[in-house]
């Protein structure tokens, strides 16, 4: 009798693990089956970026050595760096470029030009624009009246910011100064190399390749200060920007997941690059954009962001209402709409 009950105890115990084991096998298929799911949704996407020579490609080193390393699977990001929007803006609006780095006031054009086939996903630098000069000539914006001043960026932030500034203080630009433009910023440097009494107006790091040229270079003014200064009695004060990141409208609306990886990666290389100057200097030179040495002096000059959401959209709407009340042409003819703001 014990036998048996032995015996029966044995395969009660057996036909229970049977049991307990069913289950689980096919919970187990079910787990392998949503991960091959989850796998195929989320198979990467080539993600094609474009930045400019300056602060916008600066933000963007660290997640550019990444890729090189080999180190992001999430997506299949490739970049490009470039001297000029002019040479950026074809491809994006040929879908060419998914994603690209440009002047502020260019990604309201791009919008209204193409119809809204462009949206806006952050801004990546503030005011980075200085007046420099071989002298003592300029102390205020005042004392730019009559001056010749050597400047890159005709049509974009730049020749708007300035004219701005120089109405603000009571100037035409059409008349009370001579502007001479160049398509680079590299021109300018050169140009004010070659002319002892030259202005130039000027972003980051540029400035500290002029100066590291030529160290009786001084900055006489800080853009962003002069705007600054137009500000106080206005009842809608504004913020003087120079760069945005866009994005196709339709890469954005395909590829929502790709467009959230970007932005969060992009986040995290910036904070990487304004919390080590040193490292990210490195990585500057490494991808040629200026010189490591350069590149350590003009980082914490350079004013490089990632601002999103709300307030990216206060900073950005603001900003393009100052450029639209001065010259409408100067952000495409009229104030974009709130679709053109991208929100995750």
């Amino acid at each position: 009798m014990k036998k048996i009950c032995s015996w029966l105890l044995v395969m009660a115990l057996f036909a229970a693990a049977l049991v307990g084991c069913g289950p689980r096998e096919a919970q187990g298929d079910e787990t392998i089956k949503d991960t091959r799911e989850k796998e195929e949704t989320s198979t990467p996407v080539d993600v094609r970026i474009a930045a400019l020579k300056g602060p916008t490609a600066m933000g963007m080193v660290k997640l550019m050595d990444d890729v090189d390393k080999g180190e992001v699977k999430s997506e299949n990001y490739s970049f490009q760096i470039a001297a000029s929007a002019d040479e950026v803006t074809p491809k994006l609006v040929q879908g060419d470029l998914d994603i690209a780095a440009v002047p502020a006031n260019l990604s309201s054009i791009l919008y209204n030009n193409t119809k809204g086939k462009v949206q806006v996903l952050a801004v990546n630098t503030l005011g980075v624009l200085y007046i420099v000069e071989n002298g003592e000539t300029v102390l205020s914006a005042a004392d730019l009246k009559g001056k010749t001043i050597y400047a890159s960026g005709k049509g974009s932030t730049p020749e708007y910011a300035l004219n701005y500034i120089l109405k603000e203080n009571g100037m035409d630009p059409a008349s009370d100064v001579t502007i001479e433009w160049k398509s680079e910023h590299s021109e300018c440097v050169a140009a004010l190399a070659n002319d002892p009494s030259g202005i130039a107006m000027l972003p980051q790091p540029f400035v500290t390749t002029a100066q590291k040229k030529n160290p009786a270079i001084r900055v006489a003014l800080d853009l962003t200060e002069e705007w600054d200064k137009t500000q106080e009695n206005k009842e809608e004060k504004s913020t003087l920007l120079t760069g945005v990141v866009i994005a196709r409208t339709e890469f954005v609306k395909k590829h929502p997941e790709a467009v959230s990886d970007f932005l969060e990666r992009y986040a995290s290389s910036v904070d990487f690059v304004n919390a080590d100057t040193d490292q990210a200097a490195k990585l500057v030179g490494q991808y040629e954009i200026v010189t490591e040495e350069v590149a350590k002096k003009a980082l914490p000059e350079c004013n490089i962001v990632c601002v999103t959401g709300e307030e990216m959209q206060k900073q950005l709407s603001g900003y393009l209402k100052v450029l639209y009340d001065a010259n409408a042409e100067s952000i495409g003819g009229s104030l974009p709409e709130d679709e053109f703001y991208y929100s995750e």
